[in-house]
């Protein structure tokens, strides 16, 4: 359960939890799918309950933060969710699997392997790229987060349709005289995906 495969693999689980709740309706809204998210996360044998899916929504809404604050609060809150649920990283090879980083107790809950193991992922990722490639999708109607790792390429949206949308919008605002694309508005600026 608690396998750590490659820090990309917990940056990825951490953003797509976190983006199980947005302005989209829930995703997590059963044991059954929390066992597909952990299964489409690469975890061969999921085992859930309806403690585990709450505690993982309390961990994603952790998590969710990270997205939009300032970097000392950001990397507060990393501290303290390392502090609360990492252990000492270690190697491992069990059930068959290739060796591997384990970051969570080995009697973790699924929530608390999450914990850490986003935690680590996001740490590292904001070490190597800075808290700025951390982010939420600059969309009016959107709140997807994500990371980009991408060295002077900076990002605004989650995804090249929500900044096309974005775009779209601002312009037909300008060219209608709304208010989106206004001098006083932050979309105003072309912005890249």
């Amino acid at each position: 359960m608690e396998s750590l495969t490659t820090p990309d693999r917990m940056i990825r689980i951490a953003v797509d939890l976190v983006n199980t709740r947005t302005l989209e309706p829930e995703q997590l809204t059963s044991v059954a799918a929390l066992e597909q998210f952990l299964l489409d996360h690469g975890e061969p044998i999921v085992t859930v309950g309806e403690a585990d899916l709450a505690a993982v929504k309390e961990v994603r809404e952790r998590l969710r933060p990270v997205f939009r604050a300032e970097p000392r609060e950001a990397a507060q809150i990393l501290n303290a969710l390392l502090a609360e649920y990492a252990v000492r990283p270690y190697l491992s090879d069990h059930d068959g699997s290739p060796w591997h980083l384990h970051v969570a107790r080995p009697d973790a809950t699924w929530a608390e392997w999450l914990a850490a193991g986003a935690a680590l992922g996001l740490s590292g990722f904001a070490a190597g790229h800075g808290f700025e490639a951390i982010d939420t999708c600059a969309a009016h109607d959107c709140e997807r987060v994500f990371v980009n790792g991408a060295q002077r390429r900076p990002r605004r949206f989650c995804t090249p349709t929500c900044s096309s949308r974005s775009r779209v919008a601002s312009y037909r605002a300008r060219r209608s005289g709304g208010a989106l694309g206004s001098p006083q508005d932050p979309r105003r600026t072309e912005e890249s995906a």
